[in-house]
């Protein structure tokens, strides 16, 4: 009598590769859990008999509230659609699916649970229909887990999400077209502890159809090597990109190498961005744009930019910052595009309502701070900040318009051009104005110290 084991082994390695087909009925597979009533299969399955069985195996597990294992071997597939509860869990490192091609590989929707484990999932480049999206595709599943999965070589997204709550941890996305993870209106999603590398257009992107609150949380990433295929101003090359995505927080990942930004937050109101290292960026590593309000940005690393932090677009209503304790080195273009408004190599920007406090600037091409635009400037207070190697240490707007700044209690060094200057655009106003600014009456200058 075959046990529970050798049945449901041996139903699913009838889709197995050759090597482990050809071993028959399996004598020694170390199967744990599973279903009761599988027949045993020993011969390898006909055109798309492989996904038709491989999917009665989930549909029945998932009725009966169990698991599915799948033993060591690969797996070819495709057009599975994934019912409410089901779980598969692979051996990590040793259990493959591989994508044949027809239309999309893991795909669910409206359901409760989704788990996957200890899979490798190779989309093998081939050609994913439009609405997929990804190698794995979910919408409207309140909790998803995947864990400890290796996802690469898709031809759009490594992951896709919509709607969807849960987590994604410590698995490997690689060699995406498009980005390694893409989750637009999550409810609740965690991401943490994964590595994302080699993707065409971005790494890890949380997105929302309409601004409106999110709460994703983005925390303990590698991210590297990100280009823009796409090509673009800003909306590719991102390592981690938040869009219209209210209170995330984005914490403790390393992002290094990415064709644009490290970290880019745009319209996204209540951004906490904390204890990130930015190294290497091909614009400017950590950037807070156009519709916002309510941003933290507090004890990040950026090593390598072409601008170091921005925060910016108070002509489109971006307000509210407070951007302390970072540490922003090795700030110079040339940028990805031709340099326009203030240009390439500036360490911290700020326009409005914006406290920059307690960072520490160093070489870096043109300004070490740069506070507001023209006009686009409005009760910005830089306070306790250390600015050294650069031409202008901190570059104020005095243009036509602009609104109050205070300028107190920071250290510059070395910087020829001037510690404090005014300026009307890219135009310098001003000579040095360390000692006042009395003929500004727009700005409080008092207490710095020029070593």
């Amino acid at each position: 009598m075959p046990t529970r084991r050798l049945l449901l082994a041996s139903a699913l390695l009838g889709l197995a590769a050759p090597a482990v087909r050809a071993a028959g009925l399996i004598g020694d597979a170390g199967l744990r859990g599973g279903l009761d009533d599988i027949h045993p299969v020993a011969t390898a399955p006909g055109p798309g008999g492989g996904s038709r069985r491989f999917a009665r195996v989930l549909a029945e597990a998932a009725e009966r509230g169990r698991p599915v294992f799948l033993p060591p071997g690969t797996y070819r597939v495709s057009n599975l659609d994934l019912p409410d509860n089901c779980e598969i869990n692979g051996v990590p490192g040793r259990t493959r699916i591989e994508y044949t091609g027809e239309g999309h590989l893991f795909q669910a929707a409206n359901a409760r649970r989704i788990r996957l484990y200890g899979l490798e999932i190779d989309g093998a480049n081939r050609w994913l229909a439009d609405p997929a999206g990804g190698l794995v595709g979910l919408a409207g599943v309140s909790e998803v887990e995947i864990d400890n999965c290796t996802i690469q070589g898709s031809s759009a997204h490594g992951i896709r999400l919509e709607g969807c709550g849960g987590t994604i941890s410590n698995c490997r996305i690689s060699g995406a077209a498009e980005a390694g993870l893409f989750a637009v209106d999550s409810r609740g999603l965690s991401v943490r502890d994964n590595r994302v590398e080699g993707c065409g257009n971005g790494g890890i992107l949380i997105h929302r159809y309409q601004a409106g609150e999110d709460g994703t949380l983005v925390s303990g990433n590698r991210v590297s090597k990100i280009a823009a295929r796409s090509g673009g101003t800003g909306q590719n090359g991102n390592g981690i990109n938040i869009f219209r995505a209210g209170q995330v927080i984005v914490s403790a990942n390393h992002v290094s190498d990415c064709a644009f930004s490290a970290i880019r937050a745009n319209s996204a109101s209540g951004v906490t961005i904390t204890g990130n290292q930015c190294l290497r960026s091909g614009e400017t590593a950590l950037y807070v744009e156009f519709s916002f309000e309510a941003a933290v940005i507090s004890a990040n690393l950026v090593d390598g930019a072409a601008n170091g932090i921005a925060v910016v677009n108070f002509n489109e209503g971006g307000r509210l910052a407070s951007i302390s304790g970072n540490v922003v080195r090795n700030i110079a273009g040339p940028g990805p595009y031709p340099a326009a408004d203030a240009g390439f190599g500036i360490g911290i920007s700020a326009e409005a309502d914006a406290v920059i406090s307690g960072n520490a600037i160093d070489t870096v091409e043109k300004w070490g701070l740069l506070l507001g635009w023209g006009p686009y400037l409005r009760n910005v207070s830089a306070s306790g900040n250390m600015v050294r190697a650069v031409p202008v240490g901190c570059a104020v707007s005095v243009a036509e318009g602009a609104g109050r700044a205070m300028i107190s209690g920071n250290v510059f060094s070395a910087t020829p051009g001037a510690a404090i200057a005014g300026f009307r655009w890219n135009e310098q106003a001003s000579g040095e104005l360390i000692g006042g600014a009395e003929a500004f009456p727009g700005l409080a200058v008092e207490r710095n110290i020029l070593s």
